[in-house]
């Protein structure tokens, strides 16, 4: 008898957020498009308000895959453009893909593989698991490493890379969190609201290229600074009763119900 997980297709949505990669988006696109997965893909980018030529370049390709696009009037960050991306999402599982050569978009087949199976139902993508050959920046190896212990502790999840772009969700999990995070908040908002859930997340080993502020990285101290504060905020002194939707399936609050 088949597995009830694998018997029917399934499709994974890609949530692409933009902001300013003109120099190398031609390139990248015609990299996510012609990427083959082990299911159907739904490519969705998030233009959030772009000044250089983005918007132009994502208008003009054309795209092989199926896909939707978004373009903001305002500039609200990374975490409201995967807001914007995840209430567009159609597939059965549904993850984040950065518009940039940091993350190898050939990962993506090997994290979805547990998700398709119905072992597991969030993925993180690890850049310190052992098997993960890169070389870091030692400075943002080093506030990755902190951040990550500091969530561990607050969150109870044993994670090696809280911070790590590629996290792929059920699509019904990730639809019925509430996100408030507009910046680089969303990784330690997500992580607190799923460790409150009763999910099973895997970690598996993915290639990282770091790029350096001339080649277009946006993350600074700040967002460091803010990193600390929403890991305090949400595991400690956000309200755990307005994390999920009403329509979260209560088979994964742990007490049903009774948690909303």
């Amino acid at each position: 008898m088949s597995n009830p997980s694998t018997s029917s297709p399934k499709k994974v949505s890609l949530i692409i957020p933009i902001y300013n990669e003109a120099g190398h988006l031609e390139e990248f696109l015609r990299k996510i498009d012609s990427l083959e997965l082990p299911i159907e893909k739904e490519l969705i980018f998030v233009d959030d308000c772009s000044k250089d030529n983005s918007p132009q370049i994502l208008k003009n390709f054309s795209f092989q895959s199926k896909y939707k696009m978004e373009f903001k009037s305002k500039n609200e960050g990374k975490g409201a453009a995967l807001r914007s991306g995840f209430a567009l999402a159609s597939g059965d599982f549904t993850g984040v893909q950065d518009a940039d050569f940091e993350y190898d978009p050939d990962d993506i087949a090997s994290l979805l593989e547990p998700l398709i199976q119905g072992r597991v139902d969030v993925v993180f993508g690890s850049r310190f698991k052992k098997s993960a050959p890169q070389v870091h920046r030692t400075f943002h190896y080093l506030i990755n490493r902190f951040l990550t212990t500091l969530s561990n502790f607050l969150s109870g999840l044993y994670l090696t890379d809280m911070e790590t772009c590629y996290k792929f969700f059920k699509t019904d999990i990730i639809k019925n969190i509430r996100l408030e995070s507009s910046r680089f908040g969303f990784e330690p908002e997500v992580t607190a609201k799923i460790a409150r859930l009763k999910v099973k997340v895997h970690e598996y080993p993915i290639s990282y290229f770091p790029r350096n502020y001339l080649e277009g990285k946006k993350i600074t101290w700040k967002d460091g600074v803010a990193a600390v504060r929403h890991i305090v905020y949400f595991n400690l002194f956000a309200d755990k009763l307005s994390f999920f939707m009403p329509t979260m399936d209560s088979k994964y609050l742990p007490n049903g119900r009774q948690w909303l």
